[in-house]
């Protein structure tokens, strides 16, 4: 098998020597968060160790982590489609021009944990493989996210007002202007500095994030049970390299993902949540838990955005078939 990848060979031995439990000849999967992140533990090293049992050995999969293919988040499916790894962990919702469908799941109401919305996405799953021009090896969810920010506690719709917050997937933008704030997309790894010096007010992310990017260092607060639902995300192989394979190659690599990668990948997320809260919670984080009037009072808030939604284009159809993709 050929390694499809163009990085300097420094930098791809020490990610090898780092994270790959194979020889630096097999097929290279590259995601941007360091080796420590949850999805290491919970996706991809999991992918590598089931390819290298099923194939007796004979297949392998080199783990490169820390963006050592390809350094920019919202830049791993095109580096997928060029070539430059074999395997690749992308966020749907960087483009959501591209991935309506899939996007769709963070939409308020679909689901209320990632456990639920990874079952979703796998119910799903046979309608949102279209939207890939790549071979899809698992796709999974976290928890629907909570609110950090420094300054300005939340604990009512108002207290929105005039926030810039930063949102997983542009998808969220419209529910969180109907809040009265000021949506903004950004790539996680930058997230922690820029609400340490005020670019943003606050972070819509899942709670394992306040572990995996230390944001309990520079916020204050945190709340939860805002109507949003988990973000998607995904692993992906280059077509050609998986056609390129032979039928037993094929085999191995089909063993090794699928529902129940997708289902550890969810697990994963769940782990990371409860860890995340419990450290916002060690760290002295004030947790604001919003109420069933509170929580009403947000979904009240998003509900004429969500109806705009579901009545508009989305993908073949509209923003209630795109929904209804994902229901039980």
């Amino acid at each position: 098998m050929k390694l499809m990848k163009w990085v300097a060979q420094g930098a791809v031995l020490s990610a090898a020597l780092v994270a790959s439990p194979v020889a630096a000849d097999g097929l290279a999967l590259g995601y941007f968060m360091g080796p420590n992140h949850p999805m290491n533990a919970a996706v991809f090293t999991p992918f590598a160790e089931r390819v290298s049992e099923v194939s007796g050995g004979e297949m392998t999969i080199d783990l490169f982590p820390g963006g050592a293919l390809n350094s920019a988040p919202p830049r791993q499916y095109s580096s997928l489609l060029t070539g430059i790894m074999d395997v690749a962990f992308a966020l749907p919702g960087y483009t959501t021009d591209l991935f309506p469908l899939t996007t769709a799941i963070s939409s308020p109401g679909v689901c209320d944990s990632a456990v639920a919305c990874t079952e979703a996405l796998i119910r799903a799953q046979p309608a949102l493989e279209d939207e890939y021009d790549a071979k899809v090896l698992a796709i999974w969810a976290n928890d629907p996210p909570v609110l950090l920010t420094r300054d300005h506690p939340v604990r009512t719709v108002d207290d929105m007002a005039g926030l810039t917050i930063r949102v997983t997937t542009s998808a969220d933008a419209p529910y969180l202007e109907a809040l009265g704030a000021s949506p903004v997309s950004q790539p996680a790894p930058v997230v922690n500095q820029n609400l340490s010096n005020g670019v943003i007010d606050g972070v819509m992310i899942d709670p394992g994030s306040i572990r995996s990017f230390s944001l309990h260092e520079p916020a204050n607060y945190v709340t939860t049970g805002l109507p949003l639902s988990g973000a998607a995300f995904i692993l992906l192989m280059n077509r050609d390299a998986y056609n390129g394979l032979s039928d037993q190659e094929r085999a191995w690599i089909d063993e090794a993902s699928g529902d129940w990668l997708s289902r550890s990948g969810g697990a994963g997320y769940a782990a990371g949540s409860a860890a995340g809260m419990e450290l916002a919670a060690e760290a002295g984080l004030e947790i604001i838990a919003l109420d069933g009037a509170g929580q009403a009072s947000f979904a009240d808030a998003v509900a004429p955005a969500l109806d705009v939604y579901l009545a508009s284009d989305v993908g073949p159809g509209t923003g209630a078939d795109a929904l209804a993709l994902f229901a039980e």
